[in-house]
């Protein structure tokens, strides 16, 4: 009885309040993986300057990979939980936990095996020119490590998520990260570490997050898991990865364009007056940043994720509809601020990452203000995608995940540069933005219209 009524308040508590109580934890979840980026960027370009700030950039498509790998088996598995626990089904529910731990592990000891042997043809295919390589050579060589103990902290926060402690996850991310910013301005500055000492001070972080995710979810508070959960069964992992594929399609495609960004900016760059290091230099500490604003969507996206699957399993659609509307009322409000800041404030942001030349600055607040002239409307296609995927609706989440990345953005980034140079690459942004924001409208109003949900009224 005290496990039911555990899990009893995402039926019960009022939406606001539950989507608060789970948002604000993810959101600040979010932060901190993103600060494991931005504190590396800060340490690195304060240390090693624009040279090492393009070489994380041309490392963050494996970045990527490993946030894919946890929002593929860790949303995968949470919405599956809280799906069967919504039913009652809790037997069942259990071994999709069980499933996603392994996988979530075992990925990421195969992609370090991956990184390591093919590590500088890889480096090479991002994008990797003779000057950045062997910066990020160090870099990745190193990090690669950290992959298994990175997507098991991120993906088993959805896990603990799911099992009604998104404080835990909180805690989790931010004992790492406080961990790594600690140890980078120890190994950069103090032991004079440069690159290196980066990535060190970011596997440890990495691992101690894992650990503690590992410890809880040896100690799930709604069911028991034991040994016989833990074995690999095909229908658990069909439907994990079903219902987490959107989310990892999303970041999937993020890494194809990351990659193919970075050879454009690299190509068209060398051919104007910029040079390569420029545009590969500012695009990383845009990308940054942009993921700093993301994280703030993607929070509220992951709060509302247990909601909506377990009211949607127990039938009350009211709820499911309130809890979404609620989700993108707060999710418009930051990406508004977002884009005031980003128009407005474009080389204060870019000079806390060291300095550079007047070309630099110029092409970089081009870059921000162009690139991201739409970012109040990026907070739809996420949101909207995470729902989907939250009510047992993976191929709708699946293709609008893809909307922007693959379906607008990569086609612009290849297209537009031949027409009017590496000017291309900024205006495929705002292009791209856009036309997957009105999709993402367009699906939401045809799904909300089922008189299932009721009459709760739309605002934004």
């Amino acid at each position: 009885m005290e496990k039911k009524t555990k899990i009893n308040h995402l039926e019960t508590v009022p939406i606001n309040r539950l989507l608060k109580q789970f948002a604000i934890p993810s959101v600040i979840s979010m932060l901190v993986s993103a600060l494991y980026n931005i504190v590396d960027q800060f340490f690195i370009g304060r240390s090693v300057g624009q040279l090492g700030n393009a070489a994380t950039n041309i490392a963050f498509p494996l970045t990527i990979s490993c946030i894919a790998i946890s929002l593929l088996f860790g949303i995968g598995g949470a919405s599956a939980f809280n799906l069967s626990m919504g039913k009652g089904d809790k037997d069942k529910a259990v071994y999709y936990i069980g499933n996603a731990v392994v996988m979530l592990f075992g990925c990421g000891v195969v992609l370090t095996a991956i990184t390591l042997l093919f590590l500088s043809p890889m480096l090479k295919f991002f994008g990797a020119h003779p000057e950045i390589l062997g910066y990020a050579k160090v870099y990745t060589g190193i990090t690669a490590f950290g992959f298994p103990f990175l997507i098991l902290a991120t993906g088993g926060g959805h896990l603990i998520r799911a099992d009604g402690s998104p404080k835990f996850t909180m805690i989790c991310n931010l004992t790492g990260a406080i961990i790594n910013t600690i140890l980078d301005a120890l190994f950069v500055f103090g032991f004079n570490m440069g690159i290196q000492g980066a990535a060190i001070a970011t596997i440890i972080g990495q691992t101690i997050s894992g650990c503690l995710a590992l410890y809880y979810l040896r100690h799930f508070k709604t069911a028991t898991m034991k040994k016989e959960h833990l074995k690999i069964r095909r229908k658990y992992i069909g439907r994990i990865t079903s219902l987490g594929a959107a989310p990892c399609s999303n970041q999937l495609a993020m890494m194809v364009v990351q990659i193919i960004m970075n050879k454009s900016l690299a190509h068209y760059g060398e051919l104007s007056d910029y040079g390569i290091s420029i545009p590969l230099a500012s695009a990383g500490i845009i990308t940054k940043v942009n993921q700093v604003f993301f994280s703030f969507i993607i929070g509220i996206s992951q709060g509302l994720q247990p909601i909506v699957s377990f009211n949607y399993g127990a039938a009350k659609y009211r709820r499911v509809k309130s809890a979404y509307i609620r989700a993108i009322s707060y999710g418009f409000g930051i990406a508004l601020a977002a884009f005031l800041m980003f128009q407005f404030l474009p080389r204060q942001i870019i000079s806390l990452f060291g300095d550079g030349s007047d070309e630099y600055y110029r092409f970089a607040e081009r870059y921000f203000r162009i690139f991201l002239l739409f970012t109040f409307l990026n907070f739809l296609q996420p949101i909207t995608s995470n729902f989907f995927t939250a009510i047992g609706k993976p191929q709708k989440g699946v293709f609008l995940s893809l909307t922007r990345q693959i379906l607008f953005l990569l086609p612009l980034i290849l297209i537009l540069p031949t027409i009017i140079g590496i000017d291309g690459i900024l205006f495929a942004g705002p292009i791209a933005d856009f036309t997957a924001g009105t999709v993402a409208i367009i699906m939401i109003l045809k799904e909300l219209k089922d008189k299932r949900y009721g009459n709760v009224e739309i605002r934004i």
